[in-house]
């Protein structure tokens, strides 16, 4: 466990630093591979209104959107994890105090 210091950037400060690699890889990867292809309109984006519709019955598309899914699942947990980093050195701070 790293010792915790309180910092004038505050506890999201020093999250996003502790995390920012993996927040910036699995945001790349949302951005490119999420998306892809983008024209005319982003793949991904097509799979979910099929879903939405109850369109969405072909295993290969199923398979599709699982793959392009995929980044923004890693994106979502990923940002989840920094906050609660922060939630717990903002708690370790007030402790401390």
């Amino acid at each position: 466990m790293r010792a915790v210091v309180a910092t004038p950037r505050g506890a999201l400060g020093v999250a996003w630093s502790r995390h920012r690699g993996r927040v910036g890889a699995a945001a790349l990867a949302s951005l490119t591979l999420g998306l892809a292809p983008f024209v005319p309109h982003a793949h991904v984006w097509k799979q979910l209104v099929s879903l939405a519709h109850g369109t969405l019955t072909a295993p290969m598309d199923i398979f599709d959107l699982a793959l392009h899914g995929a980044p923004w699942v890693a994106l979502f947990v990923t940002l989840g994890q920094m906050l609660a980093t922060a939630a717990s050195i903002a708690v370790a701070n007030e402790r401390t105090s």
